[in-house]
């Protein structure tokens, strides 16, 4: 009677041995097929692009690289004004368009139809100047006292007239020999100077956009010296900024870029804007809304995750563009300890693109 139980311990003692040794050796094959054999993510598709100058640290900051990479595209840029984009940029060569204005998005529409476009950030034009350029444009009527609104049909009075900074009253902090003029780019090549000549333009035809080739002639030569007579123009408000913040009052006095430059550097980790540092906002000024036009489905998706994701939009506002959801902007600002820029009314649309491009051309710019 013994027997037979001890044979069914022995068999249980066995079959539990056979079961671990089973139960290792799966245990062993899921270990190596999870370890060793899961396939690898598929590279990230490179998409190209050409840009406005003045975008190219947002899509060279790591963590814009990084989400364009988790969605799977390696985003590659390069920089271009946005007239040469819209005119002799070689497009065949990206797979989207991305300029600084939307005149010169609708001129690549014209030639290449896009199902859609993407305007997912803008920035107003601005004036980056210092205190005491501020204290003398206040004195002389430019700058409306404890704002920082400049009046441009006040401006433009000063610098038709051929006004010294020397010769304005009361002017200590800056009496230099040479004629209140803003700053600007190159026309022919930079969109920021195009602006300029938007509001510049809409001023001196009696505060209406120039919409014919008659008004065109007409405003011309009233806004020619503000370019002519600034001597050599930077092509492209990254070099105007960077001798803003090198050079100083001395040089730059006060340059026209765009309210991101100035605000992007504000918002660094280590920003290097001068301890008086001032911005300031024309009345009436233009946004320059950045338009992105695809050129491939690829491209498509570029513009779509650049208007809808959430962390791209955040890095947006961190670079200081003022993205489509308002909140982002404001948060950015707020938790850099700086005061919010002010909602801007006074605010005017630009030419069409063939009448600013009559304009250009009538300032020696050739296509």
């Amino acid at each position: 009677m013994t027997a037979p139980s001890g044979r069914r311990s022995g068999r249980r003692v066995l079959s539990w041995l056979l079961a671990l040794a089973l139960l290792g050796v799966v245990g062993f094959v899921v270990i190596r097929d999870i370890g060793g054999d899961q396939p690898q993510p598929a590279a990230p598709i490179v998409v190209t692009g050409v840009i406005g100058s003045e975008k190219l640290a947002f899509f060279a900051d790591q963590r814009v690289r990084d989400v364009f990479r988790s969605n799977g595209l390696d985003v590659r840029v390069d920089p271009a004004g946005s007239r040469q984009i819209a005119t002799t940029v070689r497009l065949d060569d990206y797979d989207f368009a991305f300029p600084s204005s939307s005149p010169a998005a609708d001129k690549l529409l014209a030639e290449r139809p896009a199902a859609r476009t993407y305007a997912p950030f803008s920035s107003p034009m601005a004036v980056a100047t210092f205190t005491p350029i501020v204290d003398v444009l206040t004195q002389a009527g430019v700058v409306a006292p404890g704002t920082s609104a400049f009046d441009v049909h006040r401006f433009l009075a000063l610098a038709a007239a051929g006004t010294r900074w020397d010769q304005l009253p009361g002017n200590t902090a800056f009496p230099a020999r040479k004629n209140v003029l803003l700053s600007t780019t190159a026309p022919c090549q930079s969109n920021s100077a195009a602006m300029y000549l938007g509001i510049a333009s809409y001023a001196a035809n009696a505060d209406s956009v120039v919409a014919d080739p008659a008004a065109a002639a007409a405003v011309v030569p009233a806004v020619q010296p503000l370019f002519r007579d600034q001597g050599y123009l930077p092509p492209s408000t990254e070099v105007l900024f960077e001798d803003y913040l090198s050079a100083g009052m001395g040089r730059v006095p006060m340059a026209l870029v765009y309210e991101a430059q100035y605000l992007a550097e504000a918002l660094s980790p280590d920003p290097v804007l001068p301890a008086d540092a001032r911005l300031l906002y024309p009345r009436p000024t233009i946004f320059s809304r950045h338009t992105l036009v695809p050129l491939t489905p690829e491209g498509d998706r570029v513009g779509s995750l650049l208007t809808t994701d959430a962390q791209l939009i955040a890095l947006a506002a961190e670079h200081g563009f003022r993205p489509i959801d308002p909140r982002a902007f404001a948060e950015a600002v707020r938790n850099r300890g700086l005061p919010e820029p002010p909602t801007l009314v006074d605010v005017v649309e630009p030419p069409s693109y063939d009448t600013l491009e009559g304009m250009l051309t009538s300032l020696g710019c050739t296509p």
